[in-house]
């Protein structure tokens, strides 16, 4: 839920005070061509940029890693998964592992799959974690002419989510208040989760739908032309930012391709 909340710092940083619409096309284009690759290099070097654009974007080491572990431990599933399951398994042996071969290929493949997923994920965090989500709904309305209904209504989600931690946590004391303890039984544990988060999500969705009604009720949806209350300007500094992001990528794939590396995902 935290890699969600806007951090104070971002707003007087170099990046962080950029146009919201200007940075997340920056996200979306610097991270598209990290898909078409299957080597280990291409997402090391961009995960390696990134992390050099920290104090661009005023955030810090430890702010960052407190909103991104779950890329963390998304990656080391991955590669578990691909060292034990991985249907082909080709280069050199390096360990036997009771049934299962780990080769060189198994790992060079899951290192590439698992860097890939941080590395395209990670601008996500970083550009949720410098935008105020009032700003970034005016600026997908202003700037990049997204519908009013679906920005205000993404901007209602968004200043929900964190109510879901807080939920969960309302839902474990009510549980463990009326007895329901999985004690050190981890099929009760599992049960007791599955039940909780059923539950969360039945609380979430009469929320949504109570809210939807509400924001039409007060004319969220009505047809009239909306005035604005902030203005969001794309400057040249966004439209650099913008320009940037691709070229940046281009690059980090050429090097790729000419130490002899790249792997195309298809082909």
């Amino acid at each position: 839920m935290t890699a969600l909340l806007p951090t104070f710092q971002a707003s007087t940083a170099p990046l962080g005070r950029r146009n919201p619409v200007a940075k997340l096309a920056a996200a979306v284009l610097f991270t598209a061509p990290l898909i078409a690759t299957l080597d280990p290099l291409t997402p090391a070097v961009a995960l390696a940029v990134e992390l050099a654009a920290l104090p661009l974007f005023g955030l810090r080491p430890a702010e960052l890693a407190r909103r991104a572990w779950p890329l963390l431990v998304a990656a080391a599933g991955i590669v578990v998964t691909l060292v034990l399951f991985a249907a082909e398994r080709t280069g050199a042996l390096v360990v036997a592992l009771g049934p299962f071969d780990v080769t060189t290929g198994v790992l060079w493949l899951a290192l590439g799959m698992a860097l890939r997923i941080v590395a395209i994920a990670l601008p996500g965090v970083m550009v949720f974690a410098t935008t105020d989500p009032t700003d970034l709904a005016d600026a997908l309305v202003q700037n990049a002419r997204v519908p009013a209904r679906f920005a205000l209504g993404a901007l209602a989600a968004f200043r929900l989510v964190p109510l879901l931690g807080q939920e969960w946590q309302l839902l474990a004391m009510a549980r463990r208040a009326r007895g329901l303890d999985a004690g050190r039984n981890p099929a009760a544990r599992l049960r007791l989760f599955a039940s909780t988060a059923f539950a969360l999500l039945v609380g979430a969705i009469r929320r949504g739908t109570r809210l939807a009604v509400a924001m039409d009720a007060r004319g969220f949806d009505a047809g009239t032309p909306r005035t604005v209350a902030r203005r969001q300007r794309f400057t040249a500094a966004d439209t650099a930012l913008v320009v940037a992001a691709p070229a940046l990528s281009a690059v980090i794939v050429a090097v790729s391709v000419v130490t002899g590396v790249f792997r195309p995902l298809i082909g």
